[in-house]
């Protein structure tokens, strides 16, 4: 989330209502393009080109056991989508909402190590005017696009919602949150979460306004999925504060992961988040469905 001044702040929300302003302002950061879509010889499928800056770190093997494709969202926009086949016999697939200035280029190697190593597959989108995805980045959007991935992800691959897992990272817990409150799934992880766009704009924010945007803390008392919550003490982007109040008003949390230390985005780098994780879907999710 990009640095504003106070007249811009002033502007965006003493002017409501311009939730898509807020937004806008606040969140999005589409990167240049780390990878094409080339057609495939075969009719209807498409290969997957990365420029360098994606610094891809595995080799053609797992480029070739991953699935990419293009999808429409219910706001007419062409959505990326990416699935990639870590584990050939995983019981869950992860359907994963990346983080801000990222796109599926960039996150493609994190993708793979990390499947392979909670295994699970992985499948994630772009969101509008990230990748190859079309339109602009906009809070309707996310959510239109969040709905096309999932929908694709159960009629494409046949993957029921008691085998899919929503993570949602940063900016990406907000379609997580929004599907979440939806959709029964097997579970959801919200990583680094934020409670609404006015409450990171304004600590002291107390109450929802109408022209808000994000209002995550508004939805997740509607999660009827366990939810895993995990925030860096230390996060300068998203305050702590916002993983401890989304994890108050949370039904059914299970215990959650604070980092001592981490920040907001370095929280894979510590070995307590692959254990809480592979914890989390071997132990809480096998008591769940026990």
């Amino acid at each position: 989330m990009n640095g504003l001044s106070i007249r811009e702040l002033c502007c965006l929300f003493c002017c409501p209502p311009c939730p898509s302003r807020i937004a806008a302002k606040l969140a999005f950061l589409p990167p240049e393009p780390t990878y094409a879509l080339l057609p495939d010889p075969d009719p209807g499928r498409w290969k997957l080109h990365l420029t360098e800056r994606a610094e891809f770190q595995y080799s053609q093997r797992e480029l070739d056991v991953t699935d990419v494709f293009l999808t429409r969202s219910s706001r007419g926009n062409r959505v990326g989508c990416m699935y990639i086949r870590c584990a050939p016999n995983a019981r869950f697939t992860v359907l994963f909402s990346h983080g801000n200035a990222v796109d599926l280029g960039q996150m493609s190697s994190f993708y793979i190590g990390l499947g392979t190593r909670i295994n699970c597959n992985i499948f994630s989108y772009d969101y509008s005017g990230y990748g190859v995805s079309t339109g602009k980045p906009s809070e309707k959007n996310l959510y239109a696009d969040i709905d096309a991935a999932w929908h694709a992800l159960r009629s494409r691959y046949g993957i029921s919602p008691e085998n899919i897992i929503l993570y949602g990272q940063s900016i990406g817990t907000v379609p997580t949150v929004d599907l979440a409150s939806r959709f029964e799934c097997a579970a959801v992880v919200l990583h680094s979460p934020l409670t609404s766009g006015m409450r990171v704009a304004f600590p002291d924010t107390k109450k929802t306004y109408c022209f808000d945007a994000f209002p995550n803390i508004e939805k997740v008392s509607k999660i009827p999925s366990p939810v895993l919550i995990i925030h860096g003490t230390e996060d300068e982007v998203i305050d702590f504060s916002h993983g401890l109040a989304l994890f108050e008003r949370c039904p059914k949390a299970v215990e959650p992961l604070w980092v001592e230390g981490a920040g907001h985005n370095d929280i894979e780098l510590y070995s307590q988040y692959l254990e809480r994780l592979r914890r989390f879907i071997n132990q809480d999710l096998a008591a769940q469905h026990a």
